[in-house]
C-alpha cells in the first residue's frame, strides 16, 4: 500500500472501531433497560434507535469489506468478497438511512404542534405512519437489488461464478445502476430536511405565540424543539455528506484512492452519528456514564 492508502486503512480501521463499540453499547442498554422495566414495554424511538444500531454494524462490516477488496489483490477470492461487500453494504445502507429517517419523522411528530387536522389524525396514529413509511422503503431497497440482478450469486454455477461476480461489479457499477442509488438516497434525505424545515417552523411559531403572551422563552417546550432540531440537523449534516461521499465513490468506483478516501469520510456518518444518539438521548447518556463510572473504579 502506498502512503495514502495507510492512512486511510488507519482512518478506516480506528472508524470500524468506534462505531461497533457505540452500536453494541447502544443494542445492549437497550436490552437491559427493556428487563428493567415492569411491564416489559420498549418506545418506539428505543426500538427505532435500536434497530438503527444493528443496520450501522452491517454497514460497517460492509464497509470494511470494500476496504479490503479494493487495497488488496483482485484474485478469485477477492472478486468474491467485493460482491459480497457492496451486497452487504447495499441493503444496510438502505436501512441505515432509512431507519435514520424515520426517526426524524418521529421526532417531528412527537414535538411540533400543527393545528392542522391531517398533522393531528397522522400524530395520533404515529406509530403506524412509521410501520407503513418503513415497510414501503423495501419497494426502493427491492427495485436496487433487482436491477442489479443479485440473484445470480445465488444461483450462478461453479464454473460461472467468477464471471457471474464480476458482471454484478460492473452492474452495480454502470450509470443507471448509479443514477438508480443516488435517486433511493436522495430521497430520505429529502424527507430529513423536510424534517428540519417544518420543526424550525413549528420552533418560531412557538416563540411567537410565548411572546404575544409575555412568557419566558426558555419553557421545556422549546428546550425539547432545540433538541430535536439539534438531533435532526446533525443526522442531516452528516447524512448528506455521506451520501455526496456515495455518489463521488460510485463514479470513481475503478479509482481507489477517490473511493477509500470517500469511504473514510463516510464511515463518519455511522460512527459520529451513533455517538450523537446516544449522547441525545437521556436512558443513553445515563447508561454511558454509569459504565464509565464503573470503568474508573
Amino acid at each position: 500500500m502506498n502512503l495514502l492508502e495507510w492512512i486511510v486503512t488507519i482512518i478506516i480501521i480506528t472508524e470500524f472501531l468506534l462505531g461497533n463499540c457505540a452500536n453494541i453499547f447502544i443494542i445492549l442498554a437497550n436490552a437491559i433497560n427493556c428487563t428493567k422495566r415492569r411491564p416489559r414495554k420498549v418506545s418506539s424511538a428505543d426500538r427505532i434507535i435500536a434497530a438503527l444500531a444493528v443496520s450501522r454494524i452491517g454497514l460497517l462490516w460492509g464497509m470494511l469489506l470494500n476496504w479490503h477488496s479494493t487495497v488488496f489483490t483482485e484474485d478469485t477470492y477477492n472478486v468474491q468478497l467485493r460482491a459480497w461487500g457492496r451486497i452487504i453494504w447495499t441493503v444496510n445502507n438502505h436501512f441505515s438511512n432509512w431507519l435514520g429517517t424515520v426517526l426524524s419523522v418521529f421526532y417531528l411528530f412527537k414535538i411540533a404542534n400543527f393545528s392542522n387536522s391531517l398533522f393531528l389524525h397522522l400524530k395520533r396514529k404515529i406509530e403506524k405512519v412509521l410501520l407503513v413509511m418503513f415497510l414501503g422503503t423495501f419497494l426502493f431497497l427491492f427495485s436496487y437489488l433487482g436491477m442489479v440482478n443479485i440473484n445470480k450469486i445465488a444461483w450462478g454455477s461453479d464454473y460461472e461464478e467468477n464471471v457471474t461476480l464480476k458482471n454484478i461489479l460492473e452492474d452495480i457499477a454502470s450509470p443507471t445502476n448509479i443514477h438508480l442509488f443516488s435517486l433511493t438516497n436522495i430521497i430520505p434525505l429529502c424527507i430529513s430536511l423536510t424534517c428540519v424545515l417544518l420543526l424550525i417552523y413549528s420552533l418560531g411559531k412557538h416563540l411567537r405565540n410565548m411572546k404575544c403572551h409575555g412568557k419566558r422563552c426558555q419553557d421545556p417546550s422549546t428546550m425539547v424543539h432545540i433538541k430535536a432540531l439539534q438531533m435532526v440537523v446533525t443526522f442531516l449534516a452528516l447524512y448528506g455528506t455521506y451520501a455526496l461521499c456515495v455518489v463521488i465513490s460510485g463514479w470513481n468506483l475503478r479509482n481507489s484512492s477517490v473511493f477509500l478516501f470517500c469511504l473514510a469520510i463516510g464511515a463518519v456518518y455511522p460512527t459520529g452519528h451513533s455517538f450523537i444518539l446516544i449522547w441525545g438521548n437521556q436512558k443513553l447518556r445515563q447508561s454511558l456514564l454509569l459504565f464509565l463510572k464503573q470503568v474508573r473504579h
